[in-house]
């Protein structure tokens, strides 16, 4: 083994700025000035006798005899790192965020992650309910799931489900003074109304859940859609179509439970199949990390399971 090494600073300061070929961006990942990192590299070079880095045009370039020892040298680095990683006492708990829709949230993905829990006891889920669609890329964020959104950049999307949107309400509304038998008798009845105008990215989701947009494409664009109550967060519609205050245009992954346990019937058959639907949405950096992997196989599976069950209303 060789009696002289130069000192690991210095030799780790030269490979991250061989890898940026920048003072500055290779001062921001070891968190020190540019000054400080150019003094390593010179200090290597001092210890070396030799050139590893020159100037070239308004950036760096690797000499020759720097070019020759970087790819063992980074190697040697990713060693170190997971050593030290091996000898570190392991954290007490792993963190993951997920962003999306609170109604979605509420309804389908929390009631079901107990058991991803019995699975991964060591990771804790922290939801984000956040209406804003969050930049993955430059977030502390690890997964989202989102719903009639275009993604864009280099993401891993996996879709979940694909929707239906139909009329639910409440069986006492549906039964009672003005029954409902056709779409004709949506006439005499509140509208529930799930404003989504404040979102400027849910343009898509519009088309399907506003109702004069559903009704034209189910054949009444006569029926008048002005009357009913608003609201800008679904789970409060929903909540007021089970207590009986009218009719909701209804996602059929996140209504599935209330309408299969008889809070919310559907009492019409039609129904539109979107082009959208819910999607699971990562970086390819995130994916690679083992406790995000595991969460995406989970939600995949319990899509997979969820989508192979039948329900009594689309098997009318």
């Amino acid at each position: 083994m060789s009696e002289w090494l130069p000192s690991l600073n210095s030799l780790r300061a030269f490979e991250v700025t061989s890898r940026h070929l920048s003072y500055q961006k290779a001062a921001i990942e070891l968190r020190v000035t540019p000054a400080a990192v150019k003094q390593l590299v010179a200090k290597l070079e001092a210890s070396t006798g030799l050139q590893l880095i020159q100037r070239k045009g308004r950036g760096l370039a690797l000499t020759q005899h720097g070019a020759q020892g970087l790819d063992d040298l980074t190697s040697a680095m990713r060693l170190i790192e997971s050593s030290v990683s091996k000898m570190r006492k392991p954290a007490r708990e792993t963190r993951l965020f997920v962003s999306v829709e609170s109604s979605f949230a509420t309804a389908w993905l929390v009631p079901k992650l107990s058991g991803f829990r019995v699975l991964h006891p060591d990771v804790t889920v922290l939801i984000d309910s956040n209406q804003a669609i969050v930049d993955l890329e430059n977030s502390t964020i690890d997964i989202a799931i989102r719903y009639g959104v275009r993604s864009r950049g280099e993401l891993i999307v996996h879709r979940l489900f694909d929707d239906k949107v139909f009329p639910a309400c409440s069986p006492n509304l549906a039964s009672g003074p003005t029954s409902l038998h056709t779409l004709e008798d949506l006439s005499g009845v509140p509208l529930i109304h799930w404003d989504l105008s404040p979102l400027p990215w849910a343009k898509e989701t519009q088309r399907w859940f506003t109702w004069k947009n559903w009704l034209k494409q189910a054949g009444r664009s006569h029926l008048s859609t002005d009357k009913g109550l608003y609201f800008s967060e679904y789970s409060q519609a929903v909540q007021a179509a089970i207590a009986g205050q009218g009719v909701l245009l209804a996602s059929w992954p996140i209504l599935r439970n209330p309408i299969d346990t008889g809070h919310l019937v559907a009492p019409f058959e039609q129904y539109l199949a979107t082009n959208i639907g819910y999607e699971l949405v990562a970086t390819k950096e995130t994916v690679k990390q083992p406790h995000v992997q595991a969460f995406i196989n989970w939600l995949l599976d319990s899509a997979a399971l969820e989508a192979s069950a039948k329900s009594p209303f689309f098997n009318r």
